[in-house]
């Protein structure tokens, strides 16, 4: 019953997203963090707890894409069509707001599970600003700039955007296993190669659950998708448009039941409240006056339509998107680099030129 009609996506989404959001609090998974202290303090190890999460989900990802149980090409990353200029202009908007917020829309909400009013309004502009990206007036310059400017990647005579799709063509052999082997063990070579965070622990627990929780999406909407009397979207962690559903479903009712992102997101604040509540961390914040009210409204704006432009966030495009090898993944996670950087370098150093100076010096102020 569950599963015929299609109840077995908010119920999974809400189970995985309730791990997510209790390993995120509990260990400090965030990639806004991650990068800032990376480029102001020298440390890498958030950073390689990321690397370790894209690691875990493409391994385990292409185990279920070996095994039959899930089938990459029905992803939308994978469609052949690379929308290029939205992976980069997309990227840079949502990292630059990233940036402006303090964090991006999953760590956001990790914080609405711990009290932040702040982030619940980061979420509601982000959900809402998503939408019209998506179904409203600034579909319209999507559609322009990002649809009318894709590229065709079957003009190369790929099938798909994927990585391994894309160098077996240019071989002319079968490399898409190979390929992903291949990555999986580059980004773990370079994660464990540090001996300080083969020390951290709980970095290497957030990883590693950050990873499967991503599979885990494939295999449940995949299955679903194969059993239900209904029409299924195959998707994974990704918190751009989901949150924005979430509105629609709380203040409308269609008789539709929620999709596997709205209980996904719905879960991670379920699961960061808990973890907060565990360690006693909740309190109430709130913004300290208009500026910074201000600065978080632009910011989730920025959130919200840059990643419907790019296809996804630093989880959906980089942990998502990268678990299936889509060549619009490093683009887009570059792009939010950047963009991060920018955003960085205006607030704490008073201008974005700094963001071109070299990073010693950034980190000497």
């Amino acid at each position: 019953m569950l599963v015929s009609n299609g109840l077995l996506l908010p119920l999974g989404g809400f189970l995985v997203g309730c791990l997510m959001g209790f390993i995120a609090r509990r260990h400090h998974f965030c990639t806004m963090a991650a990068l800032e202290r990376h480029w102001y303090a020298g440390d890498s190890n958030g950073l390689r707890a990321w690397a370790l999460a894209i690691a875990v989900a493409i391994a385990l990802t292409q185990g279920l894409a070996a095994t039959g149980l899930f089938d990459p090409r029905e992803s939308f990353y994978l469609s052949p069509s690379f929308g290029w200029t939205g992976a980069i202009a997309g990227g840079l908007a949502f990292g630059f707001g990233m940036a402006l917020v303090g964090t991006c829309g999953f760590g956001a909400l990790v914080r609405v599970g711990g009290g932040s009013l702040r982030s619940v309004v980061v979420m509601l502009v982000l959900g809402l600003s998503a939408l019209a990206a998506q179904r409203g007036l600034i579909g319209y310059g999507r559609v322009a700039v990002v649809d009318g400017l894709a590229f065709d990647i079957t003009r190369i005579g790929a099938s798909d955007q994927s990585l391994g799709s894309i160098l077996s063509v240019l071989t002319g052999a079968d490399l898409r296993l190979a390929t992903a082997v291949t990555v999986a063990g580059l980004l773990a070579f370079w994660v464990f190669r540090s001996a300080e965070f083969r020390r951290d622990r709980g970095k290497i627990i957030a990883g590693t659950a950050i990873g499967f929780a991503v599979a885990a999406g494939w295999a449940i909407t995949s299955y679903t998708a194969g059993h239900a009397f209904v029409p299924v979207q195959i998707e994974s962690a990704s918190f751009v448009v989901p949150p924005g559903d979430l509105i629609l479903h709380l203040i409308t009712f269609t008789g539709t039941i929620p999709d596997y992102g709205v209980g996904l997101v719905a879960g991670v604040i379920v699961g960061a409240a808990a973890a907060a509540w565990r360690r006693q961390e909740v309190r109430w914040e709130a913004c300290d006056d208009a500026r910074e009210l201000s600065r978080h409204l632009a910011g989730a704006f920025l959130m919200g339509t840059g990643g419907v432009f790019a296809l996804g966030c630093t989880i959906g495009q980089g942990v998502s998107a990268a678990s299936l090898l889509s060549v619009s993944a490093p683009v887009v996670l570059v792009s939010i680099a950047v963009g991060a950087r920018l955003g960085l370098a205006l607030l704490l150093e008073g201008s974005v030129r700094h963001a071109f100076w070299p990073l010693h010096r950034a980190r000497l102020g």
